[in-house]
């Protein structure tokens, strides 16, 4: 009976598209030195190893319904909380003009009944010990919380934005520990489900096996929607694809495990099963199925290995080449290694094709002629476009650059001049220019577009911008975009202080902040009649030399200046070293609400992270938002 079991299995796997389906009651085809019976199916050990790889299939189709239920958990506490930000917002705004207001009426009064002498009883203006040199948006004290009973509250706050110290010896950088406990999390999701209801027997491994090539098969689509820069996950979680880039990798990574224990599994099955009747190593591999699942299985390992930091920092431009070529011939090979991935492949080339093709090469995608100009600091490259936005859009169309952009968004730049492989390359940076006034009227506006793009490497293509903007001062660029989420600057002008901290070309990502929060007429969802008077917005800029200060003209400077912005710029580091982050952190919260975003190195922003969450072991009211690309 067992020579039979393995022959019957040796044939099962022969069978290709149909292989895992264990053929019960189908003819099986044997030979004459190797009888195999009519109906092995029959066997027990057969009955029970199909009703194990038939049970899993079940097991398998409930993952993406539970994914669902914590998408719909997600989306309800992003959309709670930007309806709480909303409502804080708007108070504030009613309390300005309520304030403003009352401020303008006793001005007439006073004029015309007691002269321009100070009000005779102006303790009647104090109402719980605000007057008016309070700040308009507490015109109410904040209740202090009990600090025993909030406690544990707070330290858990505290706890999960804490980022612990980068790996020893390979400084691999890691992220919070909120985000570290939903990568866990969504790791024993998956182990659950490779381990759930399996018998701990070997003859079982062919099963176990099936399961996780099926798991893989599951989470394509997952892994492909995560990469898509134009996704329904942003307007449901208010995230955009750059700040979920982090669990796009932690998602490749796992499928490259279970593609690893899938292929594992097969081997060990070939080895306990198949070679014990002469089924060779050679004619196992050399089999269809086999094969297809092993390209498919190196089209994969090779996106991971390519794909990691120390690769994908020195050799970008291959990285890119080498992450479409094989993720088209990986999705191929598994479209033909099994039937039961197809699925999931078809499911992942739409979201392929919809973004790439449709989004990015056509709806978003418009090309404006540059100037190109090279700062102070002789590595920084300045470009430079403008034209009229236009308002005539269509509610359900994306929206691309040519009818503007919103404070915090990026742009993927193509300059196809520089060479015939930049032509294909876009390259992703974030705008440098206030958003344009897109609301004043009808028409739109006239949209002022800058990038400010440092020279990276030797041969890349900063370096090579670099290079053709010292002969050029011109040139046609492609732009796809704009991308990026609101969440930032939502976050700040619900905030009593809102401060921003860029280190080096980071304040690409601070000025149209600072501009949205200052201007006084930026939008009417700004505080237009108020201006800059509702909140304190302070800004730490940290650069490595002191000519990158002239990365923003002296004049817009004293705008924000006048406006209102408290600006701190220490001496430069290549001068003086570090300065201390944490310090002047805390110094710059006055308490009461406070945002604080921060954009600029990994050092940088694990500082500003560890400082919040010690403000917040003490109930400090504090909110971070970490504005960097994560690639």
């Amino acid at each position: 009976m067992a020579e039979e079991l393995t022959v019957w299995l040796r044939n099962a796997l022969q069978s290709s598209l149909d292989g895992y389906a264990l053929a019960i009651g189908a003819t099986s085809r044997g030979n004459a030195s190797n009888p195999v019976p009519d109906d092995p199916g029959k066997a027990p050990q057969f009955r029970k190893l199909a009703e194990a790889v038939l049970h899993g299939r079940k097991v398998v189709s409930t993952y993406n319904f539970v994914l669902l239920g914590v998408l719909l958990l997600f989306t309800l506490w992003h959309w709670g909380e930007k309806l709480v930000l909303r409502k804080i917002w708007r108070d504030a705004r009613k309390s300005t003009k309520r304030d403003k207001s009352a401020d303008e009426t006793w001005s007439s009064s006073s004029s015309t009944i007691e002269g321009t002498a100070t009000p005779p009883d102006a303790s009647r203006n104090k109402v719980d010990g605000v007057d008016e040199t309070s700040p308009l948006l507490s015109t109410r004290p904040s209740r202090r919380r009990s600090t025993g009973l909030w406690k544990p509250y707070h330290l858990l706050k505290a706890f999960l934005q804490y980022q612990p110290p980068a790996v020893p010896i390979i400084n691999k950088a890691l992220p919070t520990n909120a985000v570290s406990l939903l990568v866990f999390a969504f790791a024993a999701l998956n182990f659950c489900y490779n381990f759930y209801d399996m018998t701990p027997e070997l003859m079982y491994i062919f099963s176990f096996a099936d399961r996780c090539g099926l798991i893989f098969s599951a989470n394509l689509p997952l892994l492909y929607l995560l990469a898509a820069k134009n996704q329904p996950l942003k307007f449901l979680t208010g995230y955009s694809y750059e700040s979920l880039n982090i669990f796009h990798r932690r998602v490749g990574e796992l499928l490259c495990l279970e593609a690893f224990m899938h292929l594992a599994g097969m081997f060990i099955f070939w080895f306990f099963a198949l070679r014990k009747v002469g089924f060779t190593l050679a004619r196992f591999i050399l089999n269809k199925l086999v094969i297809l699942g092993i390209l498919a299985f190196l089209s994969y390992q090779i996106l991971y290995f390519t794909s990691l930091g120390s690769f994908r920092k020195r050799m970008y431009e291959v990285f890119l080449a080498l992450h479409i070529f094989f993720q088209v011939a990986g999705l191929a090979f598994l479209w033909f290694h099994f039937h039961t991935a197809r699925p999931y492949v078809g499911a992942s080339v739409v979201i392929f094709l919809i973004d790439r093709v449709v989004f990015r090469l056509w709806l978003k995608a418009t090309t404006r002629p540059a100037t190109l100009t090279i700062l102070e600091d002789g590595e920084t490259v300045l470009i430079a476009a403008n034209w009229h936005t236009s308002t005539r859009q269509s509610a359900l169309m994306p929206k691309s650059m040519k009818h503007g952009w919103k404070p915090n968004d990026h742009v993927f730049i193509t300059v196809p001049v520089l060479s015939r492989k930049h032509a294909l390359q876009a390259h992703p940076f974030t705008i440098f220019s206030a958003a344009p006034n897109i609301h004043t009227n009808e028409d739109g506006a006239h949209a002022w577009f800058s990038l400010l793009i440092r020279a990276q490497g030797n041969g890349g293509f900063t370096r090579q911008l670099l290079n053709y903007a010292r002969s050029h001062r011109s040139a046609n660029i492609r732009l796809d975009g704009p991308y990026g989420c609101s969440h930032a600057l939502n976050m700040l002008r619900a905030s009593n202080t809102a401060v921003v901290i860029a280190g080096g070309s980071g304040i690409a990502v601070a000025y149209p902040l600072l501009y949205a929060l200052l201007c006084p007429t930026t939008s009417p969802s700004a505080d237009i009649e108020s201006g800059s008077k509702s909140r304190t917005v302070k800004l730490l800029w940290i650069t490595h030399e002191a000519s990158h200060h002239s990365w923003i003209p002296e004049n817009k400077w004293e705008e924000l200046v006048e406006w209102g912005l408290e600006a701190h710029t220490p001496a430069a580091t290549a001068v003086a070293g570090r300065p201390d982050v944490r310090s002047s952190l805390r110094s710059m919260i006055d308490g009461g609400r406070t945002g604080v975003v921060v954009s600029g190195p990994d050092g940088l922003v694990r500082d500003v992270r560890n400082t919040i969450a010690g403000l917040l072991c003490t109930g400090k009211d504090v909110k971070l938002q970490v504005e960097k690309f994560g690639w």
